[in-house]
């Protein structure tokens, strides 16, 4: 049996020689997990590293090394984190969440070496192969998620065959349509989100039928993101099993540390990249990888569109406030500024959503950015009440410079459990106009009572 603290700290104190490499080892934990809780990532490290240095039991190493991993998680030293949690799995390689984290810091650290590797062999400049006057004509909606078999009962009819409702033409009518792919499309993997004794409406764990990936690519889908707090929801496994069911579609996709799309339309080289407030994916928060992330793609392609997942959640979430956003005590990310930090860095459209309503747009820079594109197709749990339901679908024309030329608001109502239908009553091209004039005064886009759009 181990020492208790007292009488630990009491031969530490008075007589270290008494203490067994364990008992040290141990106090070094403790002292690493309790700097840990107050997120002195730095401090922790030196402890829980000590620890490891001492050579303890196999199982009180694994403690150390996993702890130590957090600490560098902490401090974005991948390569860090990953020796960490590889010696981890050499000890105990069943514990809890150890996969899933080791998979995404081996993520970030390829990304990292993408990065390194692109600056060393890019040209001085980009020069374009597209014919003059070429543009592109994109579409865009927000969060899709067409049924779940996690809990059961919550799929919809002709299994999901229809489950976009009359709005596919508009998808179908684009150079490029993208969408946010709010959930894994997989019949494999587990979660541990939702407990067995989870009360109703307390937790969300999506997981979409593995054939319904044909419904995309039949409802027009090109590209989508999977940078979003449900692409997770059955571990990386089936989250990468959603990427390979996409490819076989021929659905571009990004959104893990590294997975770009790169897509070439009209003799245009655009660049597709998904951003989320979680280390999971590309990271919202961390300004600097991002504007890295984006000049990397500005260097080799014509356009480059980036979206995000960020921002609170509901009803009273439709003001982009300044500042950053919390939601549940979550950093969602000060979106004001991360949108013109990646159109500095060379992007030239940008396109939000997770709010799960509609939210204001503006131009910057020439550059269109939507805020939030709502609720698109949301089958079964999502709120699709009220202005939860009211979504859009958004063209947006841009030149070979990606200089925004004009644009439409289609919009949305969700019926029944979640279908997305034409809405006759023209509710969302309203609520952006008015959204917009609210929170962007002087640079927010122009909207049409037909829902056209022009820059200020």
């Amino acid at each position: 049996m181990l020492a208790t603290p007292f009488i630990l700290a009491h031969l530490l104190a008075v007589r270290p020689a008494l203490a067994s490499t364990d008992e040290l080892a141990q106090a070094d934990l403790d002292l690493g997990r309790g700097l840990l809780a107050e997120k002195n990532a730095d401090g922790a490290a030196i402890p829980l590293a000590r620890c490891v240095e001492r050579k303890p039991s196999a199982g009180l190493e694994a403690d150390c090394q996993w702890e130590l991993g957090w600490a560098r998680w902490l401090m974005n030293d991948w390569a860090g984190v990953v020796s960490a949690w590889e010696r981890v799995a050499a000890l105990d390689p069943g514990r809890q969440g150890l996969a899933d984290y080791l998979a995404q810091a081996r993520d970030q650290v390829a990304m990292q070496a993408m990065l390194a590797s692109s600056r060393g062999r890019a040209p001085a400049t980009f020069t374009s192969t597209a014919p003059a006057g070429a543009t592109l004509r994109l579409r865009a909606v927000g969060d899709c998620m067409i049924g779940t078999d996690f809990p059961a009962g919550q799929l919809p009819p002709d299994d999901g065959a229809t489950a976009f409702g009359d709005t596919v033409d508009w998808l179908t009518d684009a150079d490029l349509t993208f969408g946010n792919l709010e959930g894994p499309i997989c019949d494999t993997g587990s979660t541990d989100k939702c407990g067995p004794d989870s009360k109703p409406g307390s937790c969300y764990a999506f997981r979409q039928p593995a054939h319904y990936a044909r419904h995309y690519k039949a409802a027009g889908f090109d590209v989508m993101s999977t940078a979003n707090n449900h692409a997770g929801d059955f571990g990386d496994v089936c989250r990468r099993r959603t990427e390979a069911l996409l490819d076989e579609q021929g659905i571009a996709h990004s959104g893990r540390p590294g997975d770009v799309a790169s897509l070439t339309l009209n003799g245009l080289k655009v660049a597709v990249i998904g951003f989320h407030t979680s280390r999971t994916s590309h990271y919202v928060n961390d300004h600097e990888t991002a504007a890295a992330l984006v000049a990397n793609l500005a260097a080799s392609h014509d356009i480059v569109v980036v979206s995000f997942h960020g921002g609170a959640e509901g009803g009273k979430a439709t003001r982009v406030p300044q500042g950053g956003e919390t939601f549940y005590g979550e950093n969602r990310g000060d979106l004001r500024v991360f949108t013109k930090v990646v159109i500095d860095a060379g992007a030239d459209l940008v396109i939000g959503h997770g709010p799960h309503v509609l939210r204001g747009m503006e131009v910057y820079k020439e550059r269109l950015v939507a805020y939030s594109l709502g609720n698109y197709a949301t089958y079964g749990p999502f709120n699709v009440k009220g202005t939860g339901g009211i979504g859009a679908v958004l063209e947006v024309s841009l030149d070979r410079q990606g200089r925004f030329l004009g644009g439409k608001v289609l919009p949305t109502v969700q019926v029944g459990e979640g279908v997305p239908m034409k809405d006759a009553q023209n509710q969302a091209i309203d609520i952006v106009r008015s959204l917009s004039e609210l929170d962007f005064p002087g640079t927010a886009v122009k909207v049409a009572q037909d829902g056209t759009l022009a820059a200020p």
